[in-house]
């Protein structure tokens, strides 16, 4: 006697070659959504294409980004910093219009990552963790005797807000949607979580006053990004966070940014003459001090958790769909 088997009916796109538990329902955003047609769909050499896919994504957000900020800047007079901000809020756009457009025709899907409905109360909430975080730094470093803080006054932020908007921006796109997405996708989440974390601490070590605790720092911070990214399968908390990381440190605060000035600020806060680098962060910022490290540790920690009681790191291949089941 023979019992019918049940019909096997494929995982809808975004969700193909998902571990359960990321199909069920969470408070925390969508399970992120690697790629699964088109250039990205399974068979040989999908890892290649993936890096090839890469490649060719940055090249062309980067040259979105690029070519509207270059017209700005010799379109727009120098000396109108709303005006400034505001090419780079539509080269920003551009780039993220730029990479939704290339997935939708290079991967057949939506780019469920930049989804707009959520893109508000998301930013918000990466925005809210990203002052606190920052509040709570300056704070105990204030606290500890490391750093003096001194008011200094309203001052314009376009300069501040436009520097924090192109960074959290560009380098989140690049970073997560990018590396570690298409990584992700062709070698695990493993590899693709430790190389953009690595690439992203790369970057910010260019910097002549970076330390290896500045190094350690970022890297962490990197992977910070990364676990929000998984959590939520959205870039917008990450790109809040990140905006309002360097806002905060920059213009609220008036501390360096990985060793830069992001131009005025409310409040200027200057470590104490014979305080510790590792205290104080040095030249590079109070993100290269030591209870910054513990900080994003603490948050990155948290994410991860998170993320993995969700289900959200088990993302893999999709494995083959039997159309036709045998019967018992």
């Amino acid at each position: 006697m023979t019992t019918p088997t049940p019909a096997v009916v494929s995982n809808p796109s975004h969700l193909a070659g998902q571990h359960p538990l990321a199909t069920r329902p969470a408070r925390w955003g969508i399970p992120v959504c690697l790629g699964e047609r088109r250039v990205l769909h399974p068979g040989r050499w999908r890892w290649l294409r993936a890096v090839a896919w890469l490649v060719l994504l940055f090249f062309l957000t980067a040259a979105a980004f690029g070519l509207p900020l270059q017209a700005a800047v010799d379109r727009l007079p120098p000396g109108n910093g709303a005006l400034q901000l505001l090419g780079l809020l539509v080269a920003a756009a551009t780039a993220l219009g730029c990479y939704a457009l290339a997935v939708w025709l290079g991967e057949g899907r939506g780019a469920s990552e930049l989804a707009l409905r959520p893109a508000l109360p998301s930013l918000a909430g990466g925005a809210v963790l990203g002052l606190l975080m920052m509040g709570l730094l300056m704070g105990v470093l204030v606290a500890t005797g490391a750093y003096d803080i001194t008011v200094v006054g309203a001052t314009p932020a376009w300069t501040g807000l436009g520097l924090a908007v192109q960074a959290a921006v560009t380098e989140e796109l690049w970073m997560r949607a990018l590396v570690l997405r298409l990584l992700w996708r062709a070698f695990g989440p493993v590899p693709a979580f430790i190389v953009s974390a690595l690439v992203f601490g790369g970057l910010h070590l260019a910097s002549p006053s970076a330390t290896p605790l500045a190094g350690a720092t970022v890297v962490m911070a990197g992977l910070m990004f990364c676990a929000l990214y998984a959590l939520t399968g959205r870039l917008w908390v990450p790109i809040g966070l990140h905006l309002a990381w360097n806002f905060a440190q920059g213009y609220l605060f008036g501390a360096t940014v990985s060793g830069g000035n992001i131009g005025g600020s409310i409040l200027l806060s200057t470590a104490q003459p014979g305080a510790p680098v590792w205290l104080t962060g040095g030249t590079f910022g109070p993100e290269a001090s030591v209870l910054a490290l513990a900080l994003v540790t603490l948050v990155t920690v948290g994410a991860l958790r998170m993320a993995r009681r969700s289900g959200r790191l088990t993302v893999s291949a999709a494995p083959p769909v039997r159309r036709n089941p045998p019967r018992e």
